[in-house]
């Protein structure tokens, strides 16, 4: 099979790895132009480098258009008379045109159980929608976002204490086999798909670091949910507002926190409650219960359990966590 893969980033390199290692050809790795993402990932590390150094070790032509579905671009995936494209986490959604140009046309794998959660931020929303289940769906690919029959799913348990980046790094090693699998049987012939129910679609949007404000009015396991799925990136912030002392609010990301569903408190939302005689966490009360704060990283400073932060800022009466502006 004569292949070409589309992709960036963590999820998509496990894949490639292992269909470069393989016994099909790649005729060309694509994947996204490298640029700045200070203002979209909340760094300047720049994307596209890793699938770079992937295809410079397997002695593959790489590829970075700006868009895939320009009549150029077109021409120029079709000049690799590839077989098939495989796509994961490329970015961009893929024309008719640009389908057109393999014989077998695409499959993605995609890290969600399809129909649920499509679109670009599968791992964090199954973690803020409290999915206890999720996994990898290998879908034939049409202009639709991720609409196409299905032709392979993996299912995997999400653990309580995962984050995005826990669960998208195991869900990548799964993508990998899935991939392989996949492309295999698709060389030894035609692969049956299942049509996916439209009636439980969900969507899994682009993230944004506003999402991260946390609002202290949501229950306690609502807000888990979100520094969980927001980890590592936007990650869950708030600030530490101390009433009367004349300094700006800290402000301070949430790393890792415990949900108390069931403690009763009589305090209103964000209010700073007696933390324990160790100093082991913050105590914040919620809309219902009690969130506890195991660790934080304060601006311009490295993550650190809540106990070395208390240490440096201790917790005085009316102390609260608010949104700011």
């Amino acid at each position: 099979m004569r292949l070409v893969l589309m992709g960036t980033g963590t999820f998509a390199e496990p894949a490639f790895q292992a269909l470069l290692a393989g016994p099909h050809t790649v005729a060309c790795l694509v994947t996204q132009p490298e640029r700045k993402k200070g203002s979209e990932r909340g760094s300047t590390r720049q994307i596209g480098v890793g699938m770079g150094v992937l295809a410079l070790r397997a002695g593959v032509p790489i590829w970075k258009p700006e868009s895939i579905n320009t009549p150029e671009a077109v021409a120029q995936l079709g000049s690799y008379q590839a077989d098939l494209l495989v796509v994961a986490a490329y970015g961009q959604i893929l024309k008719p045109a640009a389908l057109a140009t393999t014989r077998l046309g695409g499959i993605n794998l995609h890290a969600s159980l399809l129909p649920r959660h499509r679109g670009a931020a599968p791992v964090a929303w199954a973690i803020m929608a409290g999915d206890k289940v999720t996994g990898v769906s290998v879908l034939r690919m049409t202009p639709q976002l991720d609409a196409g029959d299905l032709v392979g799913v993996v299912t995997t348990p999400i653990d309580p204490a995962e984050t995005a980046g826990d669960l998208e790094f195991r869900l990548a090693a799964i993508a990998a086999q899935m991939g392989v699998e996949v492309v295999d049987a698709m060389t030894a012939g035609p692969v049956a798909g299942e049509v996916q129910d439209s009636a439980l679609v969900t969507r899994a949007p682009k993230l944004n670091k506003e999402m991260g404000d946390l609002d202290w009015r949501q229950p306690a396991d609502t807000l888990a949910l979100l520094v969980r799925g927001l980890q590592p990136w936007p990650t869950a912030f708030t600030h530490w507002v101390r009433p009367g002392e004349g300094k700006p609010p800290i402000r301070l990301q949430i790393t890792r926190v415990r949900s108390l569903p069931d403690e009763v408190h009589h305090a209103q939302p964000g209010d700073l409650l007696s933390p324990p005689d160790d100093l082991s966490c913050l105590r914040v009360a919620t809309g219902a219960g009690i969130l506890e704060i195991l660790s934080v990283q304060p601006a311009g400073k490295a993550v650190m359990d809540s106990a070395a932060f208390l240490r440096g800022r201790r917790y005085v009466l009316g102390d609260k966590l608010e949104r700011v502006g």
